[in-house]
């Protein structure tokens, strides 16, 4: 048998959802990869024969092995730091008295315009690394801090070069209707025709994306202004996403699953209609345990319908430097359990299978199986829930990528 490399004395944590077993699980296991997949996988006494001398043999210690993690929500580019709002916010200060003197996103924006490309390149790259460490080995990542062409081109730009310069892969996601910018606070027509009839055009033209979202709330845009970005999106070939229901029920998770969406994210103050739309479009429902925490909120997503409806339920980081400043994919599983109640199980899968079927690349990656990618994780643990019950000391030994081994 000819291999690339193989890996024994291990324990494999599928995910595939063809195992039974929790985690589909496959203890005292091995692992082959030949061509960046993977080759073969199963109980070790049953992996065959091999010439050990014609390939590296690596010895996993009775560790275990997870599919790569997989953050598919971040806003990962920008620049600037918000962290004179939080420390305003904790002496007292509201949201509107940070807003009167410049801040809240739009501070984000001024900065991330400002920015040349070269610096939001080194700020995002280290931001990467920091969720590679912990064996993330694809990511989402949002525009949404330009509001302007110019600004939401240069960041998805830099989100497309940081993926072909590192080995964590990147999936682009257009958020130009993530804001209304100052000038168009009186024109928010205006400003949506802007995002459909320029900014969409260009970032298709340039190849810079591939997913569009906007953020359907009170706040933000209403349910006529996203469906008409998120059509045109669509028509011109992007998958969908929406933050819905995070501060309000606007039904925007309703007519994300009707318009056939990839995932709903934030979605706190869904109710049982949408999480209904929801399973009968086969829309990813992400949970953003970190935006939750750091905003102490108090309304919880509704698990139990999600479970009961059989929504496939993903976990994300939303990284972000107004609500969700922790670039710890690994924290969120813990979050997730804590905060959440998800189970280590649930929430596992939720940063690998159900993560890549919200980014659309579930036939790539996500779970451990025969002639999938070979991305996958060995961890100095001796159960899977210890990823969710336990941060601080990184228990993530190697990470292989497409095959290669990338991180030990």
């Amino acid at each position: 048998m000819s291999w690339d490399h193989v890996w024994i004395d291990v324990n494999l944590a599928t995910m595939d959802p063809n195992n039974s077993a929790a985690y589909g699980a496959i203890t005292d296991a091995a692992i082959a990869v030949k061509d960046g997949k993977i080759a073969w996988l199963g109980p070790r006494k049953e992996l065959p024969d091999f010439d050990v001398f014609s390939m590296p043999v690596y010895r996993g210690r009775g560790g275990w092995i997870t599919p790569g993690l997989i953050d598919a929500h971040t806003h990962l580019v920008f620049a600037g730091s918000r962290a004179n709002e939080f420390e305003m916010r904790l002496e007292g200060a509201s949201y509107e008295d940070i807003a009167r003197a410049g801040g809240g996103i739009i501070s984000t924006v001024n900065a991330c315009r400002k920015a040349e490309e070269s610096e939001l390149f080194e700020l995002g790259r280290q931001r990467l690394n920091a969720l590679a460490k912990e064996g993330v080995t694809t990511v989402e990542i949002k525009s949404g801090y330009g509001l302007d062409t110019e600004t939401e081109v240069k960041l998805l730009k830099v989100a497309r070069e940081l993926g072909r310069n590192h080995h964590v892969d990147v999936k682009t996601t257009f958020l130009g209707a993530h804001a209304i910018p100052p000038e168009y606070k009186d024109d928010v027509e205006g400003y949506v025709d802007l995002v459909v009839n320029n900014m969409l055009p260009k970032v298709i033209e340039q190849g810079l994306a591939d997913a569009a979202d906007v953020f359907c709330e009170n706040i933000a845009f209403n349910l006529a202004q996203t469906e008409k970005v998120l059509t045109a999106a669509q028509q011109a070939g992007l998958d969908i996403k929406l933050h819905a229901e995070q501060l309000s029920n606007m039904g925007g998770s309703a007519l994300a699953a009707k318009l056939g969406a990839k995932s709903v994210d934030h979605i706190e103050y869904l109710d049982e209609d949408g999480v209904k739309a929801l399973a009968a479009s086969g829309t990813c429902a992400t949970l953003l345990p970190g935006a939750y925490y750091f905003l102490r909120e108090t309304q919880m997503p509704p698990i139990e319908l999600l479970r009961k409806h059989q929504v496939p339920i993903v976990v994300a980081s939303d990284f972000n430097p107004g609500s969700s400043p922790i670039c710890s994919t690994l924290l969120m599983l813990n979050m997730a359990c804590t905060l959440f109640r998800l189970t280590p199980e649930e929430a596992l899968k939720g940063i690998t299978a159900n993560a890549a079927k919200a980014l659309g690349i579930e036939e790539k990656v996500g779970v451990l199986a025969q002639g999938m990618q070979a991305d996958f994780c060995l961890w100095d643990i001796t159960t899977p829930a210890q990823l969710a019950y336990s941060y601080g000391v990184n228990p993530c030994k190697d990470v292989v990528k497409n095959g290669v081994l990338v991180h030990q």
